[in-house]
C-alpha cells in the first residue's frame, strides 16, 4: 500500500456510502470543546476497533492526542447503548455484530494554539483531523465524509472538497488524506490568487499589521520559482492557513495544504518578514521532498507509534538550504541578504557543542525523543537535523555544482528522487538516497557519509566556501563563559551551560541566577557591557542564587568564541566570483 496522490472524483467515489462519516460539531465555542459523531457499519467482525492517532505526519512527536477526548459513547443507529472498553491509550473497543450500524461520540478538548493540534474558541475552530478523528483499521483506505457544524456566519477552509452542493460536507479519498488536511472554521479573511496556473486560498485568522496584497504578491513569486524547479506544481488546488498570534512560529506541511503560524506584528520590519518569506518557501518546498519525495518509513504511516528514519536530515535539512535559496532566486531579497541568513546559521552550527556528540542519522532517529523535547543540556549532546542538514546540503549543491561547472547541482538529485519515488508513490532508503546523490555527483562519496551523516566530523564548511570565493570573518565578541541565559531583559538566569566551559568550571548550572559581579548587581541589560571591560584570562567573581540558596564563586574568562560574517574575500578570482554568480545568481555580482 503506497500513499495516495491522484485521488478519484467524489461521484465515482460515492455510489455507496462512505464508510466513515464524521460530523464536527463548533457550536460550544466556549468550552472548547469539539463534538465529534462518527456514523459507520461495522466491518465483518464481533469486535469493532477503533484507533486515534499519537502523532501527527511531519511533527516527529508522540503527542498522546487522545489524552484530549472525553465523553466517549457507542450506540446503535436506533439508540441502543453498546458495549465497550478501553484497551489502549488510544484505542477502544466496541462489542457489534458484523454489519450493524453504529455511532459513536466523543468530544475533543482543543485549546493548544499550534500548527500540529487543535484550538476552539469564540473566534475560530482550527484543528488537525490526526488529534480529532477517530479511524477503523480496516476502513483507512474507504472514501469518507467530514461535516461540520458552525456557528452561523463562519466558513470553512480545508484543503478538501466540497461533497455535491453541500458547502458544509466534505469528502476524502482514505483516511490518509483526511489527517494531510486541516480545517480553519471561523470567520477567519480568505484570499484567492493564481500561481503557475493553478488556484490557490491563503485563509489569514487573526489580527496585526499582515499585508495581504504584498504577502500574496511574494507567495506567487515563491510557488512559481519552485514550481519552475520541478516542471509544475502536482496539485489541483492549494490552501495556505495561516494563524498571526502574539507568540509562536512555526509551520507543518500537507499533500495539498501548509498550516503556518506568525507573529501578528512581525509582516512591516524588513528582518522579520524575511523570516516569513522563508517559512513559506520552506513549508511549499515540502510538497516535493517530503510530502511525495519520502523515506520509505513514511510510505505507509503507522498512527499508533513512532515512525522511524535516519533520513529526516534530507527531509528537512535540504528543505531548509533550500527555503533561503528560494526567496532570493525569486528576487524577493539579494544575495547580501541571503549571506546574512547563512551566517547566522553558521553561527548557530559553531555555537552547538552537540556536533561533536551527536550524528545527523542520529539526531534524524531520535527526533522522537529529542528534538521537540529540548532541556538545559540539549545544546551539549544533540544537533538539529535542520540546521546541520542544511550545512550538508550546502557541501553538497557547492561539490556538485563546481564539478559540472554548475551544470548538475542538488536540484538534480531532487529531480531525480521525484522521478523515481515522488511520482511512483514509492519511498527511497537510506541507500537508495546516498546512491541518487552519489548517481548525479558521478562519484564515490561514502567517505562523506561516514564522516559528515553517520559521523561527528566538522564540517568543511570554510574550505568549500572558499571554492566560491566566500571568507567567514571573525567578528568582535564578547570573553568566553559559556553560559546562555533565559531572556535579554530583567534577572540573569541560566538557561544553558556549555560542556567544557569556564561557566561548567565555576560550579553554575541551568536555573541558577546571577545577581552580582564582582560584588556589583547584575542584569540581563548590562551584562555583555560590564563584561567587555574584563580580557581575556581575568578572574571575575560572581554571586548568585542556586535553589534560593546564596553562593559566591571565581569564574575565569576565556578565549572569545567569535561570530563570523560571511563575505566575499577581496582577492577572490575571477573564476571563484563566475562560480558565485552561477550559485546564487546575477544579484552576487552586487556583493
Amino acid at each position: 500500500m503506497t500513499h495516495t496522490i491522484i485521488h478519484p472524483s467524489p461521484s465515482t467515489s460515492f455510489l455507496q456510502p462512505p464508510a466513515m462519516a464524521y460530523r464536527i460539531n463548533c457550536q460550544q465555542r466556549h468550552t472548547h470543546l469539539l463534538g465529534v459523531t462518527l456514523r459507520l457499519r461495522a466491518p465483518q467482525t464481533d469486535v469493532l476497533h477503533l484507533h486515534l492517532p499519537v502523532w501527527t505526519p511531519g511533527s516527529y512527536l508522540v503527542r498522546e492526542y487522545a489524552r484530549h477526548l472525553q465523553d466517549f459513547t457507542v450506540t446503535a443507529a436506533d439508540g441502543t447503548p453498546l458495549e465497550w472498553w478501553k484497551c489502549a491509550k488510544n484505542q477502544w473497543q466496541v462489542a457489534c455484530t458484523p454489519g450493524l450500524e453504529l455511532e459513536v461520540r466523543y468530544a475533543i478538548y482543543a485549546h493548544e494554539l499550534s500548527v500540529r493540534t487543535n484550538h476552539f474558541d469564540g473566534s475560530h475552530a482550527y484543528f488537525n483531523p490526526a488529534a480529532v478523528c477517530l479511524y477503523v483499521p480496516e476502513y483507512r483506505d474507504q472514501p469518507l465524509t467530514v461535516t461540520i457544524e458552525a456557528p452561523c456566519g463562519w466558513r470553512v477552509t480545508t484543503p478538501l472538497e466540497p461533497l455535491g452542493e453541500d458547502s458544509s460536507t466534505f469528502w476524502a479519498a482514505n483516511y490518509d488524506l483526511l489527517v494531510d488536511s486541516p480545517f480553519e472554521v471561523g470567520t477567519h479573511a480568505v484570499y484567492t490568487f493564481e500561481a503557475a496556473g493553478k488556484p490557490h486560498e491563503l485563509a489569514v485568522w487573526g489580527e496585526g499589521n499582515f499585508d495581504p496584497e504584498r504577502a500574496i504578491a511574494d507567495m506567487q513569486r515563491i510557488i512559481t520559482t519552485e514550481a519552475s524547479l520541478f516542471g509544475g506544481l502536482p496539485y489541483d488546488r492549494y490552501v495556505f492557513i495561516l494563524h498571526l498570534t502574539h507568540k509562536g512560529y512555526g509551520g507543518l506541511e500537507h499533500l495539498n495544504s501548509c498550516s503556518l503560524i506568525f507573529h501578528r506584528f512581525g509582516f512591516q520590519q524588513a528582518e522579520q518578514y524575511r523570516r516569513f518569506l522563508c517559512l513559506v518557501a520552506h513549508e511549499f518546498f515540502h510538497l516535493w521532498n517530503v510530502k511525495r519525495i519520502r523515506p520509505q518509513a513514511f510510505e505507509v504511516f503507522d498512527y499508533d507509534s513512532e515512525n522511524y528514519t535516519t533520513s529526516l536530515w534530507f527531509a528537512e535539512g535540504v528543505t531548509s538550504y533550500f527555503d533561503q535559496l528560494i526567496p532570493l532566486w525569486a528576487g524577493l531579497f539579494d544575495a547580501k541578504v541571503y549571506l546574512q541568513l547563512l551566517s547566522e546559521s553558521l553561527n548557530r552550527y559553531f555555537h552547538t557543542p552537540g556536533r561533536f556528540v551527536q550524528s545527523l542519522s542520529a539526531a534524524s532517529f531520535d527526533a522522537w525523543i529529542k528534538l521537540y523535547r529540548p532541556d538545559e543540556n540539549s545544546i551539549n549532546s544533540q544537533m538539529s537535523y535542520y540546521l546541520k542538514g542544511e550545512l550538508v546540503a550546502l557541501l553538497l549543491d557547492l561539490r556538485i555544482r563546481l564539478n559540472f561547472n554548475h551544470q548538475r547541482s542538488l536540484l538534480d538529485v531532487l529531480r531525480r528522487l521525484w522521478q523515481q519515488y515522488g511520482e511512483t508513490g514509492q519511498g527511497y532508503t537510506p541507500d537508495e538516497l546516498w546512491e541518487t546523490i552519489e548517481t548525479v555527483a558521478d562519484e564515490n562519496l561514502g567517505t562523506w557519509r561516514e564522516q559528515f551523516i553517520e559521523g561527528t566530523v566538522e564540517l568543511p564548511l570554510q574550505e568549500w566556501l572558499a571554492k566560491v570565493g566566500l571568507e567567514l570573518v571573525p567578528q568582535d565578541a564578547l570573553p568566553y563563559t559559556g553560559l546562555q541565559f533565559k531572556q535579554e531583559h530583567g534577572p540573569l538566569q541560566i538557561k544553558a551551560v556549555l560542556r567544557d566551559s569556564p561557566a561548567e568550571q565555576a560550579g553554575l548550572v541551568a536555573g541558577d541566577e546571577i545577581i552580582a559581579l564582582n560584588g556589583w548587581c547584575i542584569t540581563a541589560e548590562d551584562w555583555s557591557e560590564r563584561l567587555r571591560e574584563y580580557p581575556v584570562g581575568e578572574t571575575i567573581h560572581l554571586t548568585w542564587f542556586h535553589d534560593q540558596q546564596l553562593h559566591t564563586g571565581t569564574l575565569i574568562l576565556g578565549q572569545p568564541q567569535p561570530n563570523y560574517r560571511l563575505q566575499c574575500c577581496a582577492d577572490a578570482t575571477p573564476s571563484q566570483r563566475a562560480h558565485l554568480e552561477a550559485w546564487l545568481g546575477a544579484t552576487a555580482a552586487q556583493l
